[in-house]
């Protein structure tokens, strides 16, 4: 499934607002250079991720830090802030229809370079139901790098019928059309002959986002409860307390996955800190 695709930096366009482009799969052409941000994790998988940057805060943060913010309380939760774009992350959630709190991983940002000028578009976190790591004894022992390369792990993960979920949190403005553009040109071509199935998933998956304003500190949770079926979230005040959609379709949400987990992630630097983080639990 995580083949090696080759991935070319998505483009930002000129106009009114701005563009977002993810390219899908492309011949090997060449090799992108990307600065890699990583956050370090010290403690065992069974009591969540305690992370090497942590603070304590009474009320969950959105990177605006506004008033109106900070008024979803999470208690004392615990924190760790990506440190490019200084998004703070709860190291442990609960999630709608999760039977189980979630355990962070690793964070990372997605950058988008225009005019030679890189422009961070959202910083993204992967949360984890604690149980998977039992599962992947086979890879105990192995470094961050070799972790990184190998696909069959990533593939495992994603196989394993237990929450995983991605939150996004958006750095800047953007409306739903051009996310759910953005996506779809990444999703798309990994997808080589959209069964019905596949179609209806995707148009399920468009229609939250169709005339949707996301701002800045928007959040967009994406759970895999099982290989064939994905929830989605949207949240613009801490985190979300019901369900947007339902995917199900083995081939958008394997395809999804790829995007951000695959051998060419369109967050390298999420991928290179879930790889750390994965060579802490399975030392």
């Amino acid at each position: 499934m995580l083949g090696t695709v080759a991935i070319q930096p998505p483009i930002w366009l000129p106009s009114s607002k701005p563009t977002i482009c993810f390219p899908g799969k492309l011949p090997n052409s060449g090799v992108t250079e990307y600065k890699i941000h990583t956050c370090s994790l010290l403690s065992t998988f069974a009591h969540h991720f305690s992370l090497q940057r942590k603070d304590r805060f009474q009320t969950h943060v959105s990177p605006n830090a506004s008033s109106s913010s900070s008024s979803a309380s999470v208690g004392s939760a615990e924190y760790i802030e990506e440190p490019s774009t200084n998004v703070k992350f709860q190291t442990s959630l609960t999630l709608p229809e999760c039977s189980s709190p979630l355990s962070l991983l690793g964070t990372g940002y997605r950058e988008k370079v225009f005019a030679i000028i890189g422009v961070k578009v959202y910083a993204a976190g992967l949360y984890l139901n604690q149980s998977i790591s039992n599962k992947l004894n086979a890879w105990k022992g192995r470094s961050a790098t070799e972790i990184q390369g190998d696909s069959s792990l990533f593939d495992s993960i994603f196989q394993i019928p237990q929450e995983k979920s991605l939150q996004i949190v958006l750095v800047r403005d953007v409306d739903g059309k051009t996310f759910w553009d953005a996506l779809d040109e990444a999703i798309s071509p990994r997808i080589k002959a959209p069964s019905p199935v596949d179609e209806s998933a995707l148009s399920t998956f468009r229609s939250i986002f169709q005339g949707r304003s996301l701002r800045k500190g928007t959040f967009i949770f994406l759970t895999w409860m099982e290989p064939s079926k994905m929830l989605v979230c949207i949240s613009s005040d801490g985190l979300p307390s019901s369900v947007d959609a339902t995917i199900k379709s083995m081939n958008v949400t394997m395809a999804l996955f790829d995007v951000f987990f695959g051998n060419s992630p369109v967050s390298p630097s999420l991928k290179a800190s879930v790889a750390n983080g994965l060579a802490t639990v399975l030392k």
